[in-house]
């Protein structure tokens, strides 16, 4: 397990370079995971019934779990968001999780991808305070007295560093952790050994990154649009 990021191809459209890398391969088979489930997901739809079973009663019973996770976050309001943060949530799952497989570097430790993530949250914070407060989310900026503009602005671009780099930062660390004992472990060891502790740093602690992720870009979402009560 190598810590530097492989680059595979450089492509090269109108003078532009575009590094294949692993980050790039893990992206691209991670969205293919999701695509394809997706597809199976909506024709296995035509063939719900009224009464749930099986696969149909899995599929639901997560549905009504994010629901709610995402009403108790963001409000009522805000609950047409829902498709953008369970996409957040799927793919930054996976994506920790992908450190499990060998040879699949996990897109979550590049911080080239987790500020792109970071900055869409960002950017979706910036509409949601526009569309609910309008001129008084630009207020805020200069709240309490025009001289504090200057803190406010960079404690609002601080939120997709933070949210960027502490993903980045626990899942780097994970992989850092892996390499180290898979170094020190003898080889009888390898196949035994990390994988209790692959549970923890990819498993466990790749769940809980995704989840604090998404809870961290919910409440910055509903704070800004001011909306969480009501």
């Amino acid at each position: 397990m190598e810590l530097d990021i492989k680059n595979y191809a450089i492509l090269r459209l109108g003078g532009i370079e575009i590094w294949i890398t692993d980050t790039i391969v893990s992206t691209w088979i991670i969205m293919g995971v999701l695509i394809v489930f997706a597809i199976f997901v909506r024709i296995k739809i035509h063939k719900f019934k009224e009464i749930p079973t099986g696969f149909q009663n899995v599929v639901e019973a997560l549905v009504e779990m994010f629901d709610n996770y995402l009403v108790s976050n963001v409000g009522p309001k805000l609950m047409y968001l829902g498709p953008w943060f369970f996409t957040v949530f799927a793919f930054v799952l996976l994506s920790n999780l992908s450190g499990i497989i060998p040879g699949l570097r996990p897109p979550t430790a590049d911080w080239a991808m987790t500020l792109g993530i970071a900055l869409v949250t960002f950017t979706l914070i910036q509409i949601m305070g526009f569309r609910y407060r309008k001129l008084a989310y630009l207020k805020s900026f200069v709240e309490p007295i025009f001289l504090f503009l200057p803190i406010n602005l960079i404690g609002e671009i601080a939120r997709p560093i933070s949210l960027s780099f502490r993903l980045f930062g626990n899942i780097l660390a994970g992989l850092v952790m892996m390499s180290l004992i898979y170094a020190m472990v003898p080889i009888v060891f390898k196949f035994v050994f990390p994988a209790a502790l692959h549970a923890f740093f990819d498993i466990f602690a790749g769940a809980l990154q995704a989840f604090i992720f998404t809870t961290l870009s919910m409440t910055f979402v509903a704070n800004t649009a001011a909306l969480s009560d009501e």
